[in-house]
């Protein structure tokens, strides 16, 4: 029997124990997982707070990836019944023929409505930007007609994608990149788009633009039948989401893995991985007793590979490959939850919703005259989010930050006084509105591009030597990948266990093909 150590409880660990533990598995392999916090699922977790939860950075469960889907679907069925809000309101949706009630049973996955908007200069836009009346009042006829232009010279003359900044204004032309993308970006990342390079756009935005926005509103607008398979992941209208938020579904795999014979232990931090001759033998984790060893025979690792490659020991690599390690960006990432009565926004959308909020999921904040990056209106995602979404509003307020800079060394207080007076000043609540309120903040939430990022290459040649050793997920890739594709470099590494393989190439190309993104089977 082999033992497999894999460290991280997110999304890419917990599906590697799940899929080598089924079927049989514990037979062959003894699988234990390090997560170093106390929490399951990562940054796919879902916190409680007071009877309300927040979901950290808010996760919609779609793929083009048949087996994603399937996979989820087996792990928690889809709703038979309608979900409260919906039964309320009397919107439909299509439900799974004797799949289990929200109102009753707790293992269910919701399907949901995706609505995303941008809210810029106190007006909102749809996310991703579309031609419709609606853009053109909010934008005016003179920016209109501006950003057309501006479009159509992206069309004839195109800039050498060399940066994400000529990314999107190839795509969207210089004005609708300066007023939807430029400020927003540099939000996100503490970076000029000038500055990052081309690989983030190609992987988050893939196929959108202008042209697919357009050809995606005239099928609908002449009722062409729409195909998952042709539509960017962008422009997904439903999705499915586990009654009690993304955490809730990590934690029912968290348990299936124990109940199949595989070990989590929680508060087992890895700080050492051990090398002798391009085999990693043992990893020495900081635990709340001190540090424990412990040996494998396979490691997967789903830790960010900044320190992945900063702590390894024995024969450790080379200078040159450390340094480019240290070198590998992330942003930091801080939520605030505010409980308020309600919004002072309209909902002058058609979709109905309880004390007829605004209908969002996430709400893309492009003024730069606040920090702000997106709200998110839990309620929308989930009314089982919130203790009584009829009375309240439960919102989560998106901030991107650098670990021990200013905001993030804010204390509780100090942030959550910060995020009021933000929403205050643009005008969607008033301070005393808020009855409750709580802090999150989340390290190495994402990977970033730029820096060192360049030498990425390298640094994967050098862990492609290590036969036994795996990396997985978001930040054990260094990619920003979305929870599908985390999930499928766990099924590839699974495969090449499985297959006595140590070609890693297949881990890695998971979300750099563009048939993968192009096409729902990726083939």
């Amino acid at each position: 029997m082999k033992k497999i150590v894999i460290i991280g409880a997110g999304p890419a660990g917990l599906t590697a124990a799940y899929e080598l533990l089924k079927d049989g598995g514990k037979n062959d392999y003894e699988v234990v997982i390090l997560e170093g916090t106390q929490a399951i699922g990562g940054i796919s977790q879902t916190v409680r707070y007071n009877g309300n939860r927040m979901d950290i950075g808010g996760h919609r469960f779609f793929s083009k990836d048949e087996s994603v889907m399937n996979w989820w679907k087996a792990m928690m069925p889809i709703q038979g019944v309608n979900s409260f809000d919906d039964e309320k309101l009397g919107r439909e949706k299509p439900l799974e023929k004797g799949g289990p009630n929200p109102n009753k049973e707790d293992r269910v996955m919701l399907i949901r409505q995706r609505v995303s908007r941008i809210y810029f200069n106190k007006h909102f836009f749809d996310y991703p930007i579309s031609m419709k009346w609606s853009t053109i009042k909010g934008m005016g006829f003179g920016t209109t007609m501006v950003a057309g232009f501006s479009y159509l010279k992206a069309c004839i003359v195109k800039k050498p994608e060399d940066s994400l900044g000529n990314f999107y204004i190839n795509r969207f032309g210089k004005k609708l990149y300066s007023m939807f993308f430029e400020g927003y970006t540099e939000k996100l990342w503490g970076r000029h788009p000038s500055e990052i390079s081309a690989d983030w756009g190609a992987q988050r935005v893939k196929g959108l633009s202008i042209r697919a926005v357009i050809k995606d509103m005239f099928k609908k607008a002449f009722g062409g039948k729409k195909d998952n398979k042709e539509v960017e992941t962008s422009l997904i209208e439903e999705f499915w989401y586990p009654k009690y938020g993304p955490g809730q579904l990590w934690e029912t795999v968290a348990s299936e893995v124990e109940k199949l014979g595989g070990t989590i232990l929680m508060g087992h931090d890895v700080r050492n991985i051990v090398l002798n001759n391009n085999t990693v033998t043992q990893v020495v984790c900081e635990t709340e007793n001190g540090t424990e060893t412990i040996e494998g025979d396979i490691f997967i690792s789903s830790m960010p590979v900044k320190d992945l490659v900063v702590g390894m020991t024995g024969d450790k690599p080379s200078d040159d490959i450390v340094e480019i390690a240290k070198g590998l960006p992330y942003r930091d990432f801080v939520t605030v939850g505010l409980l308020v009565d309600k919004l002072n926004l309209k909902n002058e959308t058609e979709i109905k919703t309880l004390s007829n909020i605004v209908p969002d999921c996430w709400i893309y904040v492009q003024d730069t005259n606040v920090k702000l990056g997106r709200i998110q209106v839990f309620n929308n995602w989930s009314p089982y989010l919130v203790t009584d979404p009829e009375k309240y509003v439960w919102i989560g307020l998106e901030y991107f930050c650098d670990e021990g800079d200013s905001f993030w060394n804010m204390t509780d207080e100090q942030c959550i006084e910060f995020a009021a007076k933000e929403l205050q000043t643009m005008g969607i609540i008033t301070t005393d509105q808020v009855i409750d309120s709580h802090r999150e903040r989340v390290k190495k939430a994402y990977p970033a591009y730029f820096d060192t990022y360049a030498q990425m290459d390298t640094l994967v040649d050098q862990l492609n030597k290590y036969g036994n050793l795996f990396c997985v997920g978001r930040n054990g890739q260094h990619r920003y990948n979305n929870m599908d594709h985390s999930m499928v470099t766990a099924f590839k590494a699974v495969e090449a266990i499985k297959t006595g393989s140590n070609d890693k190439n297949a881990v890695w190309n998971v979300n750099t093909e563009k048939s993968y993104h192009e096409t729902k089977d990726g083939k």
